[in-house]
């Protein structure tokens, strides 16, 4: 059993969505992010906890968990993966290589 650090001051959001960029100079895209609710990040996965100083806190974890692709849902006390982002526009279907 790992050890997630929670913090509770840190919400979580995921990319729901994508807009074009009137600014040229930049990004041609910028992303439409949404809070999940109830949210608080995992800033931390370790075998074995440490003193931390308040609000953060330790709660028992899933070995798989991994920091930032979790989150602590404070109304049901649980950890649960982020859900996916949405892709950046022109890029699904494809890969690295």
């Amino acid at each position: 059993m790992k050890k997630a650090l929670i913090d509770p001051t840190a919400q979580v959001q995921v990319i729901t969505g994508w807009t074009l960029n009137p600014d040229t100079s930049g990004s041609k895209y910028l992303p439409a992010l949404v809070t999940i609710p109830n949210s608080a990040r995992v800033a931390e996965v370790i075998d074995q906890a440490f003193d931390v100083a308040p609000p953060l806190f330790w709660l028992d974890s899933a070995d798989n968990v991994v920091a930032d692709q979790w989150y602590y849902d404070t109304a049901t006390q649980q950890i649960i993966v982020v859900p996916p982002s949405a892709p950046l526009p022109g890029t699904t279907g494809t890969q690295a290589v």
